[in-house]
């Protein structure tokens, strides 16, 4: 999904292991060519604990580059009605794939496409085993894949040394309200500032 602004750079990084590879053309890609060993670290166990649907989320699920102003989504198999009018997103009717923005690839903290890249790693886990990621009328501060999610990566950007100040600028997102983002930051048990 696009963000009004980039995030702070973090004073925490991600664990050893984890690779960026932030040169590369926009296209579709594999997942583990552009963050390689992402599959080897301890959240890909939290993402996906059963490793064979470990082994399979990683090595099909694809990435696909745009020269877009955007962050990261997982690719709707088709435009979600409530979306058609405001937002085009690239679809991927026929496999699991994680849209990036060029940009957010070659410029953002590591910190910060690590946190993406597990957030949307679980939404295409959450798809596999049945679930909406865009249920109409729920608010996007109350769907359980984003609580969830968002838990998953909160939780490890504290292990790594996140501040509170970091994770309340990470979870400002442009398509939330104040108060939804009030609720969002309870829910995940980050103080506001």
């Amino acid at each position: 999904m696009p963000r009004a602004k980039p995030v702070a750079p973090p004073e925490a990084s991600p664990p050893k292991g984890f690779g960026i590879v932030r040169s590369v053309a926009p296209g579709r890609h594999a997942l583990l060519d552009l963050f390689p060993g992402a599959d080897r670290l301890p959240i890909a166990k939290k993402v996906e604990p059963d490793e064979g649907e470990r082994v399979r989320l990683f090595r099909e699920t694809e990435i696909e580059l745009v020269d877009q102003e955007i962050w990261m989504y997982v690719a709707p198999r088709e435009a979600p009605a409530a979306f058609r009018r405001q937002w085009r997103p690239v679809v991927s009717a026929d496999a699991d794939c994680i849209v990036i923005g060029a940009a957010h690839l070659r410029t953002s903290p590591a910190l910060t496409l690590y946190m993406d890249i597990y957030h949307e790693l679980c939404h295409v886990r959450q798809r596999r085993g049945g679930a909406e990621l865009w249920p109409p009328g729920v608010s996007y501060v109350r769907r359980w894949t984003e609580i969830e999610a968002y838990r998953v990566v909160v939780e490890d950007a504290r292990r790594l040394g996140a501040s509170d100040e970091f994770l309340r600028e990470y979870l400002k997102v442009e398509w939330i309200d104040a108060a939804e983002y009030a609720e969002l930051l309870t829910t995940l048990g980050v103080p506001p500032a």
